[in-house]
């Protein structure tokens, strides 16, 4: 923009500020022409608020550019006075000019609706309020006169004229002129102009124009009237056999009509027999929708009293319905209905449950397994294929039924048979254990009666000795067979444990093999962390004895030397016997803790010393084994749970 052009916007642009209204230009404009009514807000963005509160408009704001080459004219515009005045000036010279020359022109249409007229229509045609037809307002003479030539001009499309018609208008007789031309309309459709004059008029022509016949007129204007009869006859007969064929077309469609309606009434009948008929099924279905909803109440009272749970799963491995019970077991809303099986997590350790379901929906098995929930119950689950009353299967039912307290009992009582089965083992062993721990105490009573009955005569001083040797050989067969008598309860509830001293053990151990450590010259190793353990003391007793006698049995060329020893190892307390003997092959480990498992038939024994130790030792939860190789020795293990038997 020219700067003249940019200070008037800017008057404007100020002129049209609110009062304390802000302008916004951005950073290309500056409004230096109109700072002095504006704060500035922000300088880089343009920002402006206005300071005055009223505005002046001035000339120069609103003034226009001049056009050089126009000349400046008032506030009358001449053209458009003359545009206006001209068809209201051709209106009233034309009405003038008639007048003066004493006619009357009418402008009029195919149908001779009055357009326009000129000059005065008072002396020619009859005064008639709200009409406009031109043959009623004329006189009957003109009438007759303009019918005949209109429709002469109507087929020549040329000017007809005629002359001396006498009219009787007003009380004044006279003779009128009449011209009638052709005339286009701006429509594009043909009209009359009709000219009337008397005979005073003055027209250079009229001597042309050919004199009225009254009679001749009269009979164009009956041929005329004859013409327009016929052809409104013609028309008539046209629209006569119309109205015939409609009429037989409407007869048609009345038959058409009345067999329609015997149909429908037939039909009505037919349908009437079918709504009773429908009513009879509607009683049916709605006894049957009693019935099923019945059964419906049936069905849920059942699923609400099922505390197991079932699933109803259909082929396609979406769930279809489940009772209350199988919330617990899988994570069930009623919004999963119509879900896959796959899409729900489970509350139970079943890996292969989907598996299992494809399974039976293939082949239509039963299958039926014992699984573990994650808080510890067990339950039986059983799939097997839903069969609809046509034979064919539709999908599958998951049956979950709590075994807990069975399992439970089944566990208890199988560890109590298995109770039972090893008493009744050890019952059967009890002779064996009998003659294996009693015929020590036996020989010794034996052989001292022996050495009485040969001595008693001759070494009466030594009685009192093998007297005692006597004695002591009963108190230990004695307790023996007390011994003895509690092994045979090993694997029973009777047992009550107790605190057992080792050192008192150990120490009773070697009172009774005193002999036989005497002559291997075998003392006994003590390393007792724990000195007292909670065990049943007879128990506790043979299976030392056992271990112990074994060594001093099986002792090597060696200084021969025995080890107990006990220790804490994690949640075990642990008892080892060790010695330094002829040792055990390795292949011989297991075959020693076996019923008559003797590996040196020439050293004195039985042979199910080891094995009564070992049934002790698992009947208390525990565990014993033998780390040994000939000749360096053999140690053996024995693991005791310390929550049960240990005391601190």
């Amino acid at each position: 923009m020219a700067p003249a052009l940019q200070a008037k916007v800017y008057a404007m642009l100020l002129f049209g500020l609110k009062t304390n209204g802000y302008l916004y230009l951005g950073t290309s404009e500056s409004p230096l022409t109109i700072m002095d009514s504006l704060e500035e807000v922000n300088k880089k963005w343009r920002i402006y608020k206005s300071l005055k509160n009223k505005r002046s408009a001035t000339f120069e704001t609103f003034s226009l550019p001049e056009l050089l080459d126009v000349r400046r004219s008032g506030s009358y515009n001449r053209e458009d006075t003359v545009k206006h005045m001209t068809n209201l000036m051709t209106d009233n010279v034309n009405t003038v000019l008639a007048e003066s020359m004493n006619y009357l022109a009418i402008c009029v249409d195919q149908e001779n609706t009055v357009l326009k007229s000129y000059g005065n229509t008072a002396k020619y045609l009859v005064q008639q309020n709200f009409n406009n037809n031109l043959i009623e307002l004329l006189p009957k003479p003109l009438a007759v006169a303009y019918n005949a030539l209109s429709k002469e001009v109507l087929k020549t499309d040329v000017t007809t004229n005629v002359k001396g018609i006498m009219v009787k208008q007003n009380n004044t007789a006279m003779a009128v002129n009449l011209s009638v031309s052709p005339l286009l309309l701006d429509s594009g459709h043909k009209g009359f102009v009709a000219v009337f004059n008397d005979e005073t008029s003055l027209s250079s022509k009229k001597e042309n124009y050919p004199v009225f016949d009254e009679k001749e007129y009269h009979t164009k204007y009956t041929d005329t009237l004859e013409e327009e009869l016929k052809k409104v006859k013609s028309e008539l007969v046209d629209a006569y056999e119309k109205l015939e064929t409609s009429n037989e077309n409407m007869q048609s469609f009345n038959e058409e009509l009345i067999s329609s309606n015997e149909e429908m009434q037939s039909t009505n009948e037919e349908m009437q027999s079918v709504n009773e008929e429908l009513h009879t099924i509607n009683a049916d279905y709605q006894l049957k929708n009693k019935e099923l909803l019945e059964t419906n109440d049936d069905l849920n009272n059942y699923f609400r009293s099922n505390i197991n749970g079932q699933l109803f799963i259909d082929n396609e491995m979406k769930l279809m319905k489940f009772s209350p019970g199988a919330v617990k077991h899988i994570n069930l809303l009623d919004t999963d209905i119509g879900r896959p099986i796959t899409h729900i997590s489970t509350n139970i350790k079943f890996e292969t449950i989907i598996a299992d379901t494809k399974l039976v929906l293939e082949k239509g098995v039963v299958i039926s397994k014992e699984i573990e929930a994650e808080n510890g119950k067990w339950y039986q689950i059983m799939i097997m294929p839903y069969i609809q009353a046509t034979h064919r299967n539709k999908g599958a039912i998951i049956t979950f039924n709590d075994i807990t307290e069975l399992n439970q009992t089944q566990t208890e009582l199988k560890r109590k048979n298995q109770s039972l089965l090893r008493i009744n083992a050890d019952l059967d062993h009890f002779i064996h254990a009998a003659s294996h721990d009693l015929l020590a105490p036996l020989g010794n009573i034996e052989a001292s009666i022996n050495i009485l009955n040969e001595e008693l005569p001759q070494k009466e001083v030594a009685v009192s000795e093998f007297l005692g040797v006597i004695n002591n050989s009963i108190r230990t067969f004695r307790s023996l067979i007390n011994d003895i008598a509690t092994i045979a309860k090993v694997e029973s509830d009777m047992i009550v444990t107790e605190e057992v001293n080792l050192n008192e053990i150990i120490d009773n151990i070697e009172w009774s093999l005193r002999n036989e450590m005497a002559e291997a010259k075998i003392k006994i190793v003590r390393n007792l962390e724990i000195p007292s353990i909670q065990f049943s003391k007879k128990n506790m007793r043979s299976i030392l004895f056992n271990l112990i006698s074994n060594a001093i049995k099986f002792r090597s060329k060696k200084s021969p030397m025995i080890t107990v020893s006990t220790f804490n190892e994690g949640d075990y307390c642990v008892l080892t016997v060790e010695d330094n003997g002829k040792g055990i092959p390795k292949e011989s480990h297991d075959k020693i803790f076996e019923m008559y498992g003797r590996l040196h038939q020439d050293i004195e024994g039985s042979g199910i010393g080891l094995y009564l130790a070992k049934k002790i030792v698992n009947a208390a939860e525990g565990s014993i084994r033998v780390e040994s190789e000939p000749d360096k020795g053999t140690k053996f293990i024995i693991r005791l749970t310390n929550q049960i038997h240990k005391v601190l």
